[in-house]
This record gives structure tokens, sequence and C-alpha cells, in this order.
């Protein structure tokens, strides 16, 4: 049986804005908590016009106040722009406030551009810290053991952490640590069958977890018709084509030919990037969520959809649902 999640950015869409996004991602997570996902994950990044998450522990609080029982985390949060401290008394106290039911996703990119992420007091030669971060953490959430500093609330709430990548180098990490391991091939494919591979052969289980367990994103938009779902891909498309030309915007309104706003060398390259996507009617979503299933084998996957309408938004994660309850009987 494969577990099914969501992975929301709370996209700020043309015509609308961080208000109603947030509201909008209250209303998908109850929508999601009814049908069947196991969580629903926030994730940090900054400096982006059409994303209304950077405040992520403050918008995984909203959320899990206004649900009763789905999981509710961070997709994740990039550990080198925060002090450990900081976040384990955040997680601890949404711990603390919702117990049982939040999780951390820990990344180590800035989750902006480099200017940025200066701007966020990164120290962009820090990334070899990470490993001694996530450390600190555990301890932080571990009983207290007479240690000088404390979170409070933090220490005794073992929070489950776990470790996000879109490289190998995340997928060693999580393996030497014994922490599940979440693969963000939604817009990093390539490496994604070498980086499960290196996370099964290489696990050493730990006190948190015995065997791997492996979770990898991938892009879903599911329509009555294949031609709706292009439709309704295309947003995705025009917004990822701008963040690559360094120009991030809202989630821009969908049009009924993509090749009438990108070229095709751009349209090309965007969809190898985002390659990791299943988009189409029942029957093609089905199909497609099941090779990529079969191939990979994942504990559980997390879903990315970024649609312009919030009513399209959720009947799309309506039928996914329904198409994994079907592939989980098979």
């Amino acid at each position: 049986m494969t577990a099914y999640s969501i992975l929301d950015l709370s996209p700020i869409v043309e015509g609308s804005n961080a208000s109603t996004s947030l509201q909008n991602s209250l209303l998908l997570a109850q929508h999601a908590e009814e049908i069947g996902y196991t969580r629903f994950w926030l994730a940090e990044h900054h400096n982006m016009p059409g994303i209304a998450s950077s405040a992520t522990s403050v918008v995984i609080g909203y959320i899990a106040a206004g649900t009763k029982h789905i999981k509710v985390g961070a997709g994740g949060i990039m550990l080198p722009n925060h002090s450990p401290l900081v976040i384990a008394e955040h997680f601890g106290t949404l711990e603390t406030l919702y117990p049982n039911r939040i999780d951390l996703g820990l990344g180590r990119a800035p989750g902006a551009d480099s200017i940025t992420a200066r701007a966020l007091g990164r120290d962009l030669s820090a990334n070899d810290r990470f490993p001694n971060d996530i450390a600190k953490l555990q301890q932080y959430f571990q009983d207290y053991t007479q240690g000088p500093i404390r979170a409070i609330p933090g220490e005794g709430t073992n929070v489950p952490l776990w470790i996000l990548g879109s490289s190998l180098y995340g997928a060693k990490v999580a393996a030497t640590l014994g922490l599940p391991f979440a693969f963000a091939s939604h817009f990093a494919p390539d490496l994604l069958g070498e980086a499960a591979k290196i996370y099964r052969e290489n696990f050493k289980a730990s006190s948190t977890l015995k065997e791997p367990y492996f979770m990898f994103a991938i892009n879903v938009v599911a329509a009555d018709t294949n031609e709706e779902a292009e439709f309704i891909r295309s947003s995705h498309q025009q917004a990822f084509a701008n963040l690559i030309s360094g120009r991030p915007c809202l989630l821009p309104y969908p049009v009924n030919d993509i090749n009438t706003v990108l070229d095709s060398i751009t349209l090309e390259h965007i969809n190898r990037t985002l390659i990791c996507t299943a988009s189409g009617n029942y029957k093609k979503v089905y199909d497609e969520l099941s090779d990529l299933i079969d191939t990979y084998k994942p504990n559980e996957i997390i879903i990315n959809s970024p649609i312009h309408d919030h009513e399209t938004r959720l009947k799309s994660y309506s039928i996914v649902a329904d198409i994994m309850n079907d592939i989980n009987k098979k």
C-alpha cells in the first residue's frame, strides 16, 4: 500500500492575494483530511511573489488549528537559514499544541536566490554544517539531559524529522542518520532512481526508524478530460518558465494553447524538468501514477498541484484520492 500526501506552497494566483491563498490552503487541508490524505506539507520559499508559505511554521500552526487529525508539517524547513534552537522551539511548540500531528522535513537549499539568502543572514558556505545542525535539533527534541541550552517548548517532544533532497547528498544523510527521506522529483527528476537506491542500500536503523521509508514528489493534474488537464497544467508550465528565467511570478491564468506563450525550446526544457508529472483524465493519471509507483516502489508519494482555480484544485485532489485507492487495491 502506498500512502499519499499533499505538498502545498500556498500559491498566490493572478487575480488574487496572499490572504485568499492561505485561506484556500486551509480549505484544501480540510478537504484532504476528509478524503484520506496522510499528511499536508508546506514549503519554505522566500522572495517569491507566487508563494505564501514563507513563514512556514506560522502557516503550519494555522493549518493544524483548522484540521483534526491529518499530519501537518514542513516540506521543508531550509535548516541552514535558521538556528536549530529556534526551529526546535517553533516545532516543539507546534507539537505541544497539536500532539502527534507535526512533521519536520529538513532541507539544505536556501529556498531563495543568493541575494535573498544573504538577506536571511545565511552563510552561503555553511552547507557542510547540515548534519551537525540536524544532530543539534535531535538533541533539543530529546528528554532533558542536563545540557546547558534547552528548547522549551521542544524538549521531550521528539518531533519526527525527515530529510529532503533533490540530489544524492540528502539520500546519504537520511540513510546515515536512519531517518525517512523525501525526494524532490517534482522539479529534479534525474537522480530519483539513484537517490532511492543509495538511501535503501545504505540505510542504518535508528531509534526512530528501523527500516527505510522513502517518499517522492509528483506533479499531478487530474480532470475529466485530457484536454482540460492540459489547459489547467499550463499555469504551472508558465510559472516554471518564469522562475527559471529569473522572473518569479504569481501563478498565471491557464491558457488554451501553451505554445502561444512559450517557445518550443523553453517548453521542451520545462516538460523535461517536470517529467515526474501525471496529467490527464482518470485513466491517464491512473496509468502514469501506477508506472511511477511500480518503478520506484515508494512507501508514500507527495503530490504537488499548482492549479489556478481553487475548486478545480480540490477536484483534482479528489480524483487522485480515488485513483490511489484503486491503485492500492491492485
